[in-house]
């Protein structure tokens, strides 16, 4: 299968590409902006002789104009199918709503919502030439209707409630194509971009455990769900 994911060079798209990377079968592409992140993916799958061709892309998704450009014509390199596409990548900032710039809500906003977007949208001929079909985007609780909201997570709540609509307005409308949208939302995981939203707090589960749940789901949630926004979290809602 051809699998591609965002976000790869740390905390859950590390560990899920990885996953990914264990079956001889699969293709994996890799994007992430940091090369020296990537590279150390690439010799960690080495080095547990995971077999499959890890292939890794060095790209930010933070400039959309670029992501419209660019981004294919790197991913259509190495596949032109796409089995599997996992928009994990994110980005966080804790800041009050009053004090955040616009600079800080555009970064929010196009690594969040508006690059994926885009990426689905350039992706969709070769998800419609792919076997599974099934496109997984990694949301947040914050953005899930009805849970418990945090200060300083306005923005980045707001944009993950938009990538789990936009989730369900494209199962309808590509439903006749057989590709199927999913929508994860992810509870507090041990990664570096939580550390850093919150110093000192310590989620129950780790990036491997997400990653191991995420992959599952990607190869077997096309089969009973579509249009779903499906909360992952230990804690209520």
């Amino acid at each position: 299968m051809n699998i591609v994911i965002t976000g790869a060079s740390k905390g859950i798209g590390f560990e899920l590409a990885k996953k990914f990377a264990g079956d001889i079968n699969n293709t994996v592409i890799a994007i992430a902006r940091s090369e020296i992140q990537l590279k150390e993916l690439k010799n960690e799958c080495i080095k547990q002789n995971l077999k499959s061709k890890l292939k890794i892309i060095v790209f930010d998704i933070e400039n959309p104009e670029n992501v419209k450009n660019n981004l294919k014509d790197e991913i259509l390199k190495h596949v032109n199918s796409v089995d599997i596409l996992v928009n994990n990548a994110g980005f966080l900032i804790n800041k009050p709503f009053i004090e955040t710039n616009l600079t800080e809500i555009y970064k929010i906003f196009n690594i969040n919502l508006i690059s994926h977007s885009l990426i689905i949208q350039d992706l969709i001929p070769l998800l419609k030439k792919g076997r599974l079909k099934h496109v997984v985007n990694i949301s947040s609780m914050g953005g899930f209707q009805g849970s418990s909201k945090f200060n300083g997570l306005s923005f980045y709540s707001t944009a993950k409630a938009a990538l789990s609509n936009l989730t369900e307005c494209l199962a309808e409308e590509f439903k006749n194509d057989d590709i199927k949208f999913n929508c994860l939302a992810l509870g507090a995981v041990n990664t570096e971009m939580l550390k850093s939203a919150f110093p000192g707090y310590e989620a129950p589960i780790n990036a491997d455990e997400m990653a191991q749940f995420i992959s599952d789901f990607a190869l077997n949630g096309y089969k009973y769900f579509n249009g779903k926004i499906l909360p992952v979290s230990l804690s209520t809602p």
